[in-house]
């Protein structure tokens, strides 16, 4: 069977057609090549993540907390530290009422603490929207972490703070 001469002006464009293909496949390799070795970690978005105001924190955190370095998420208002992650940060987390809960303040931002087996979760507290972080104490200290991080958290304005023992004495009494 014969087949008709294929012109060159119908070449041309499918000639360009793979080379466009060519040129995203290779820079799609190199995208996984670069971004391979360091995938984005997976953390849920707060709920109100999307709150502007955790912009100012969000540009203000870290690169680093101790040893661990900062990584990508594949989520808005999210951070997370070290491979495999040890500090994971969400900004927008529902906003702690007042609590009995262990509250400590670093660098003039409170944190509420929660003790958990192995996790625990720090959550500013007077500070609207709240900002949550999870990690494990046995593989990064704490104080170190609030310590990195107060100054990013202070960014979102306080409105309330913490009260102490003390300050619960000293309140009025109803006569």
């Amino acid at each position: 069977m014969h087949y008709p001469p294929v012109h060159k002006a119908a070449q041309k464009p499918a000639q360009k057609s793979v080379r466009r293909l060519g040129l995203a496949a290779a820079a799609a390799l190199t995208g996984l090549a670069l971004g391979g070795c360091s995938p984005a970690v997976d953390v849920a978005p707060a709920a109100d993540a999307a709150n502007p105001a955790c912009a100012p924190m969000m540009v203000a955190l870290p690169d680093a907390i101790g040893d661990a370095r900062l990584r990508k998420t594949n989520s808005q208002a999210t951070a997370a530290w070290g491979d495999p992650s040890q500090v994971v940060l969400r900004c927008g987390v529902n906003v702690p009422g007042p609590t009995t809960d262990r509250c400590v303040s670093v660098n003039d931002v409170d944190w509420v603490i929660k003790e958990g087996n192995p996790v625990w979760t720090l959550t500013t507290y007077g500070r609207e929207p709240a900002t949550e972080i999870l990690m494990d104490p046995d593989k990064i200290s704490s104080a170190t972490v609030l310590a990195d991080l107060s100054g990013a958290a202070a960014k979102i304005k306080a409105s309330r703070k913490c009260v102490g023992q003390q300050e619960v004495q000293d309140l009025p009494t109803s006569k």
